[in-house]
């Protein structure tokens, strides 16, 4: 097996979803009221699932000054850096760490518009200039 899972798994990414939009620390109760209802699940399985994130230190809490029961959640790594771990863990995983083959792969599979294309040479050309200047 490899290396411990330290990033959302999709469920996990829907919980941080709602603290990511909320902008401010929640208790789970409000987690549990601001999840879409096709989420279905039910307030023990996210309460788990936010302990989980915790022990992967994407997120943390604070307890209430007031009532020692109640926890504050709220995120430690932002949605972009979440993204930039799974994109990394997904390249690992499926294309022996080849990115431009996991590229290859998501543009051949994608069916992008005139421009959709257009705006990813865009980026191509970006990326390009940035590895110039450094």
């Amino acid at each position: 097996m490899g290396k411990e899972e330290l990033t959302p798994s999709e469920s996990e990414w829907q919980v941080m979803e709602v603290l990511w939009e909320s902008g401010e620390a929640l208790t789970s109760s409000e987690v549990i009221g601001r999840l879409k209802p096709e989420n279905r699940m039910n307030p023990k399985m996210v309460r788990v699932l936010m302990n989980r994130l915790c022990q992967k230190e994407i997120l943390a809490y604070r307890v209430d000054e007031k009532d020692a029961r109640v926890y504050h959640y709220y995120p430690l790594k932002t949605r972009e850096e979440c993204q930039r771990e799974k994109s990394s863990r997904f390249i690992e995983s499926y294309f022996a760490g080849n990115q431009m083959g996991a590229v290859a792969a998501l543009i051949g599979s994608a069916e992008l518009t005139r421009e959709e294309f257009q705006e990813l040479e865009c980026i191509l050309r970006r990326g390009k200039e940035d590895r110039k200047r450094q």
